[in-house]
Formats: C-alpha cells, sequence, structure tokens
C-alpha cells in the first residue's frame, strides 16, 4: 500500500474525522511471538507451545494481545509521513480492545482514523487515532485502540 503523505498541521487538522492512512501487510511469525515471550516474561502454552496450542481452542498459537498492540507504532510508519514534524512521541492509549487472536502466520494491517485533535504545549499538537487491526481475510478486527500522539512541529 502506498505511504500517506501529510503536508503538515494544515494537513493533519484536513484529515480530522477520516481514515486517513492504511499500513502495509505484516505477517506475525512465531519467532516473533517466541521473542516477545521472552522479552516479556509470558511464556504462556497458547503462545510458545505448538503443538499444546493445536489442539487448543484456536487450533494454532496465537500472539499475544500486547504484541499486537506494540506493532502499532512500526505500522503507523509504513502507513504515514507527517512532512513538517519536527518530532513526535507515543502519548498512550485511550481505549484497546481485544476482539479476535491474531494466530501464527497470519497478515495484520491497521487502519487509522483520526478522531481528535487538541493544542499542546511546545506549539505542538495531541493527535488521537482510532486504530483498528484487521487480518487478511477476516471480517472481524483483532484490535481497536485509541492511540494517542504528540507531534511537534
Amino acid at each position: 500500500m502506498a505511504q500517506t503523505i501529510i503536508n503538515g498541521l494544515d494537513g493533519v487538522r484536513a484529515a480530522l474525522n477520516t481514515e486517513f492512512a492504511v499500513s502495509d501487510w505484516l505477517t506475525i511469525t512465531q519467532e516473533q511471538i517466541n521473542l516477545f515471550a521472552q522479552a516479556t516474561h509470558d511464556h504462556q502454552w497458547i503462545h510458545v507451545d505448538i503443538e499444546r496450542a493445536k489442539a487448543g481452542p484456536f487450533g494454532a498459537p496465537i500472539a499475544h494481545g500486547f504484541l499486537t498492540l506494540s506493532l502499532i507504532a512500526g505500522l503507523a510508519e509504513s502507513a504515514f509521513t507527517i512532512h513538517g514534524e519536527k518530532m513526535a512521541v507515543n502519548y498512550g492509549l485511550n481505549k484497546v480492545r481485544f476482539t479476535a487472536p491474531v494466530r501464527v502466520d497470519s497478515r495484520l494491517r491497521a487502519r487509522f482514523k483520526l478522531i481528535e485533535i487538541k493544542e499542546i504545549d511546545k506549539g505542538g499538537v495531541q493527535m488521537v487515532s482510532q486504530v483498528t487491526l484487521e487480518i487478511e481475510g477476516q471480517e472481524r478486527p483483532v484490535c481497536v485502540a485509541d492511540s494517542v500522539r504528540n507531534s511537534y512541529y
């Protein structure tokens, strides 16, 4: 998918209440899941025990919910660039819901809808984007989160 280019703060304001970007597809591998388990010390069998997970409720290992959530930043990077932005920082999340599992080898992407903008100190704006993470070929999203980003110009 082509990356969305937003032209400065005026472009950000023009994107309000629109789906302004969609990321590239990303395949979720067992290696990523295992590395996340090592980093977070979350080795629940449903994520890392391949044979047991195949016999489990999802028929395959699934990604950790927090792994799925943590991919938003990288997916955003593939989805859009804001020209004129000097710096952006992840400020946090307002709402997060994990609505379906992410099975190993699924292809995931993110859709970004800008739902709020407010002025903050030092010439910046706080952008709240509703991020919908979806799996290729699956109607129900796997995660919906309101991601908060502080951008400075």
